[in-house]
């Protein structure tokens, strides 16, 4: 396994389930969807049986405060194991090209290992491999009982590369029919389909020198308008910024009792390219539940002349205001729980974020703290924020998205965004569980 210090990356050995598994029922789509969705994971559940599954393998975050929480870790730990002692994970040695198409679209990937020696998720990070929203370090510890004493990572985790003349993955695209292929299967529950295949030495090797150019301070310099001294961004979390955090958390603490040259010290990820045309951000919207006080008024005493609240005729004509928004103020849609659900939409001006949801985001996070609700969840899609916005108690905000053509540039200029600011895509379109690494 060769390590290319310079770029960050290691050639892994990874593991695949062996020929005949069910590969329908062995991949399950990452671990933080549908958690307010119980139902997505009982149905992946019946579906799966007893057959080989990474649902055996992960922590469905919708189980994460539940009180058998113990003993779903030590069930997962144990299968990690009996799957390697029985043969039902095998190992193949390099870089894997994949390709995942749903809904009509089709977005390229590679999966190779990132050094977390590279890697810091603080705020004001230069690091070449950084976080590109705000990291919540008290959510690492519950999912750092997961991986602590796991034999297998499994990653969900997807970073984004800015290579606009499609030098690295798309390079891999057109030597295809080339490169052995190790899975092509249609993925559970209405997720669509998923190949991967074999990356060879040539290929590799054409791989690391476009990742090495991109890393170029006169490419890096030219290409973001900056001066040569401003540290390169090489690789910028898309999907699953906790879960490289936990990583790098678990790693930070094993370090110095294993020293550095350790399988844990890397992490497995897919990276894709932000200008795929297949990748599309969507925004992520938020939910309140069990509402302890009146939404708008609290919103007033938070905003206080800076607000202005509009009432709309239905959801529909609240999301058309939002995605068509013009002007300086920032406009957030609102559904409120109730027989009636009414909607609305707020114009907030002389906002503090750049962004509409980073606005919102403060607003929200002292609502909850000081009791406002019970709880907060993170959701994809407009029917969702609808469904669960309309429901007695609770209450949904529609927030409009980003160009994901922003995204390196503002990391550099500005640092990490506001949590949960966009996603790769809807839900279903989530990275599955395929691949597997150990890390002991």
């Amino acid at each position: 396994m060769k390590t290319f210090n310079d770029i960050a990356i290691k050639t892994p050995q990874v593991f695949l389930p062996r020929p005949g598994t069910d590969l329908t029922k062995w991949a399950v789509i990452a671990c933080d969807q549908f958690t307010s969705q119980p139902e997505y994971w009982q149905k992946a559940d019946e579906f799966v049986g007893e057959a080989p599954s990474t649902l055996n393998l992960v922590l469905p975050e919708v189980f994460l405060e539940k009180p058998d929480v113990a003993e779903r870790i030590q069930h997962i730990h144990s299968s990690m194991n009996a799957y390697l002692d029985n043969g039902i994970l095998q190992p193949h040695e390099g870089m894997v090209y994949v390709e995942r198409s749903v809904g009509g679209k089709r977005r390229k990937g590679l999966v190779l290992c990132l050094d977390l020696e590279c890697y810091d998720y603080t705020k004001g990070s230069t690091s070449l491999i950084r976080a590109t929203e705000g990291t919540i370090v008290e959510r690492l510890p519950p999912r750092m009982k997961i991986r602590q004493g796991a034999a297998l990572e499994l990653p969900h985790i997807l970073v984004l590369i800015d290579d606009p003349e499609c030098t690295v993955i798309e390079s891999l695209e057109t030597a295809k029919p080339n490169l052995e292929k190790l899975y092509d299967f249609e993925l559970m529950l209405g997720s669509g389909h998923l190949s991967g295949y074999a990356v060879d030495a040539k290929m590799e090797g054409r791989v690391v020198e476009a990742l090495r150019r991109l890393a170029s301070p006169e490419v890096f310099s030219a290409k973001y308008g900056v001066g040569k001294d401003k540290p390169v961004l090489l690789f910028a979390m898309g999907d699953g910024n906790h879960s490289l955090a936990t990583a790098k958390a678990v790693w930070e603490k094993m370090k110095p009792q294993v020293g550095l040259d350790h399988p844990a010290r890397y992490a497995l990820v897919e990276i894709e390219n932000v200008h795929d045309m297949g990748l599309e951000f969507e925004p992520i919207h938020r939910v309140l539940f069990g509402l302890k006080k009146d939404i708008y008024p609290a919103m007033q005493e938070h905003f206080g002349s800076n607000i202005s609240l509009t009432q709309v005729a239905d959801a529909q004509a609240m999301i058309e205001r939002v995605d068509h928004a013009k002007g300086s103020k920032q406009i957030i849609g609102i559904v409120r729980g109730g027989e009636k659900a009414p909607c609305g939409v707020v114009e907030i001006a002389n906002s503090s974020s750049n962004l509409p949801v980073g606005t919102l985001q403060v607003f929200l996070d002292v609502f909850v703290k000081e009791g406002g609700a019970d709880k907060i969840d993170y959701v994809h899609g407009e029917e969702v924020v609808r469904k669960f916005g309309a429901k007695a108690g609770n209450a949904g905000f529609y927030v409009p998205g980003m160009d994901k053509s922003d995204l390196f540039k503002t990391v550099i200029l500005d640092g990490a965004l506001p949590r949960k600011t966009f996603s790769m895509g809807e839900a279903k379109e989530k990275r599955f569980y395929m691949e597997a690494r150990k890390i002991i």
